[in-house]
């Protein structure tokens, strides 16, 4: 039984890095102009075609993809991201900033809805599922506990770009002037700081996290679709708001809980309670503690 714990709990970390990835880009955008990006999941879906054609491109067929192939993959598919995120903001999200929230908040779910079918009835995607060229699969044993090379990819490089993120964020000027921008955004513009070009950025530094989780999570299901982020962008949201909405550790510490509850639930209960269970902490997380477990309480003026 502890065995089974174990291998759970090594799955939970695995998956919920990619969670945590994904819950970073939701963060950050809602930190800086108060929008749920409801795209952002679809953006995860473009990374992961981005790293296949990539992939193909470089003959990484049915041998598998090695690590220069799949670092270059990474490379084009986060580029290819990033301006996909800040031509997104400046053409959809930035003409309603002055607007109510609830127009910003359709536009996200219409962003979405055209990256999906777009990908569908484009020539060179279509409709049907797609093998993801992953490397070749081999595993460590620790006695029954093992650990796969996807599972040290995945948790590995989540790791480096979560604390390349948070250098940016905390030690650098762009860094510093989002958090200024996300403190207040009209004191931010007086002092000198160019608010378009940081919430730009802050979209593009979200898309290329999804990106690299897009490429991880197929290289940890390696079945491509244009629907495929969808589940992960809520899944990844609800650990955004469990972990505290604006907050970026709270969306790692959320992401990792969310992955290990999930692989626990379907350790010990049944897989098919796995959604059920994920998205009851949502509702559960709004009831009991609306902030978050990092989050921190906001008086809004009226």
């Amino acid at each position: 039984m502890f065995a089974i714990f174990l291998q759970q709990l090594i799955n939970g970390i695995s998956l919920g890095s990619i969670y945590a990835l994904i819950a970073l880009g939701y963060t950050m955008v809602y930190g800086i102009v108060l929008l749920i990006n409801f795209a952002h999941g679809d953006i995860l879906m473009v990374g992961a075609y981005a790293g296949y054609f990539a992939l193909t491109w470089l003959n990484a067929g049915n041998a598998g993809a090695s690590v220069s192939a799949l670092a270059l993959a990474f490379l084009f598919s986060m580029t290819l991201c990033a301006f996909l995120g800040m031509f997104i903001e400046r053409f959809a999200y930035r003409p309603l900033r002055s607007a109510p929230r609830l127009n910003s908040l359709i536009t996200a779910i219409g962003v979405s809805l055209m990256l999906q079918n777009g990908a569908r009835v484009l020539p060179f995607i279509g409709p049907n599922p797609r093998q993801f060229p992953r490397p070749p699969v081999s595993a460590i044993n620790f006695g029954p506990v093992s650990i796969s090379n996807i599972q040290i990819i995945v948790i590995a490089l989540s790791a480096i770009l979560m604390l390349a993120l948070n250098y940016i964020i905390n030690y650098t000027r762009r860094g510093k002037a989002m958090q200024a921008v996300s403190f207040d955004i009209q004191t931010s513009s007086l002092m000198g700081v160019s608010v378009n070009g940081i919430i730009s950025f802050t979209f593009a530094l979200g898309s290329i996290l999804a990106a690299a989780g897009g490429i991880l999570y197929a290289c940890a299901y390696p079945q491509i679709s244009p629907t495929m982020g969808s589940m992960p962008g809520l899944k990844a949201f609800v650990a955004a708001v469990l972990g505290g909405i604006g907050s970026v550790p709270g969306a790692m510490l959320g992401g990792l809980l969310l992955g290990v509850v999930e692989t626990l639930t379907k350790g010990f209960i049944s897989s098919q309670y796995a959604d059920a269970i994920s998205f009851s902490i949502l509702i559960i997380i709004l009831l009991v503690k609306p902030s978050g477990i990092l989050g921190k309480k906001t008086g809004v003026k009226v």
